[in-house]
C-alpha cells in the first residue's frame, strides 16, 4: 500500500500511501465536497450531478438522498453531533438536514449570490456562511433568522473557518450589545479566504477587522492549527502559514507545485493539503517525510476530511477514496 522514496543527498523523502479503498458508486458525476460524521460512522457528499447524500464510511452503502436545493450544492457538513448537515448551494440558500430521516429542518436566505463554504460555532446553534456576494453572515439556527452580517468584503469570499482566538489579540468591541442569540461568539476569530488575494481576520463578535493579509493570488481555503497559527491556500499553489498575532510576514510558504490549493485539514501536529492537479499530501512536524495520498491522477481533489486515522478525498473523477493513517 505505501512506498518510501527519498534523496539523501537533497535530503528529501515522499512516502507514497494508496487508498485503503474507494467509494466510485456514491455519485455518478465530480464529488465536489464531503464531510465524515464526528462519530466516524457516516460521510455527507455533494456533487455536479445534482444530488446530495449521506453513507454509510465504511462501506460507501448510501443511507439518504438529500433533495431541496436548486442548481448546484458547493459545501456540506456535518455539526458536531453527528446528526445534522448544513449546506450550501448555488441557489443562495443555507440549508440544514436530519441525518436520520432526510427531511429538511431549515431554510436560510439572505445571501444574493451562491454559498461557496460554511462554518459551525461551537455546538451550533449559530452557524456561518461565505458566499460570492462578498459577504459573511452569521446565522441563528433555532429562530432560523440572520444575526449580522459579520464581513461585507467586496470580493466573493471562497472560504471562511473559526477558531478561538490568543488571548493576547484585540478582537475590537462590538458597537452594539450582541443579540442574546448569539451563542459562542465571544473570544472567536472569522477567517475569510477572498477572491481579490486578502485573507482576513475578524472579531466574531465584535465584527470588527483583526487584520489583512495580501498574498500572491485568490484565497481558496484557510483553517486554525491553533489557536495562534492558521493556514491558507492560493489559487496559484501557495500555503501560508501565519501568526494570527503578527501577519505582517508568513512564518513560511509551502509552494509545491503551482496548482491551486484547493483545501486544508488540520491533522495531528501538521495538516492534510489538496491541490488541483490531483495531488494530496499531508505534513506533520514528527515525520521526516512528505506523505503523498496517490491515485487521484491529474484531477483536481476538491476536499479532505479525516476521522481518527483514516483521511476521505473527493475528487473530479467522482470517486471518494479512504487512506489508512495506520498502516504508515
Amino acid at each position: 500500500k505505501s512506498i518510501l522514496i527519498s534523496c539523501p543527498h537533497e535530503n528529501v523523502s515522499t512516502k507514497f500511501l494508496a487508498p485503503y479503498t474507494t467509494f466510485s458508486r456514491i455519485h455518478q458525476k465530480s464529488v465536489t465536497c464531503l464531510d465524515i460524521s464526528s462519530g466516524g460512522g457516516l460521510g455527507v457528499s455533494t456533487s455536479t450531478d445534482g444530488t446530495m447524500k449521506i453513507w454509510q464510511a465504511a462501506n460507501g452503502e448510501i443511507r439518504r438522498l438529500l433533495e431541496g436545493h436548486v442548481y448546484d450544492v458547493n459545501c456540506c457538513r456535518f455539526f458536531p453531533s453527528g446528526l445534522v448537515v448544513l449546506s450550501g448551494g448555488m441557489d443562495a440558500q443555507l440549508k440544514i438536514w436530519s441525518a436520520e430521516d432526510a427531511s429538511c429542518v431549515v431554510t436560510f436566505k439572505g445571501h444574493k449570490g451562491g454559498i461557496l463554504d460554511t462554518a459551525v460555532v461551537d455546538r451550533g446553534r449559530n452557524v456561518l456562511s461565505c458566499s460570492r456576494d462578498g459577504t459573511a453572515r452569521l446565522w441563528d439556527c433555532g429562530k432560523s433568522a440572520c444575526l449580522g452580517v459579520v464581513a461585507d468584503c467586496g470580493s466573493p469570499v471562497n472560504g471562511i473557518a473559526v477558531g478561538a482566538a490568543d488571548n493576547s489579540l484585540n478582537l475590537g468591541t462590538p458597537e452594539k450589545a450582541p443579540s442574546e442569540r448569539e451563542v459562542g461568539t465571544e473570544g472567536k476569530i472569522l477567517l475569510l479566504a477572498r477572491e481579490d488575494k486578502k485573507l482576513q481576520g475578524v472579531g466574531l463578535q465584535s465584527r470588527q477587522p483583526v487584520f489583512l493579509f495580501v498574498g500572491s493570488d485568490a484565497f481558496n481555503c484557510c483553517t486554525f492549527l491553533s489557536s495562534t497559527y492558521i493556514l491558507a491556500g492560493t489559487q496559484d499553489g501557495n500555503i501560508y502559514q501565519l501568526d494570527v498575532r503578527n501577519t505582517n510576514a508568513p512564518i513560511q510558504v509551502i509552494h509545491r507545485s503551482g496548482a491551486p490549493v484547493l483545501s486544508l485539514l488540520p491533522y495531528r501536529d501538521g495538516f492534510v493539503a489538496s491541490q488541483g492537479d490531483g495531488t494530496c499530501f499531508i505534513l506533520q512536524q514528527d515525520l521526516d517525510y512528505v506523505l503523498d495520498l496517490t491515485e487521484a491522477d491529474c484531477d483536481p481533489v476538491y476536499k479532505v476530511a479525516s476521522w481518527e486515522k483514516q483521511i476521505y478525498t473527493c475528487c473530479r473523477d467522482g470517486i471518494v477514496r479512504r487512506y489508512q493513517l495506520s498502516d504508515i
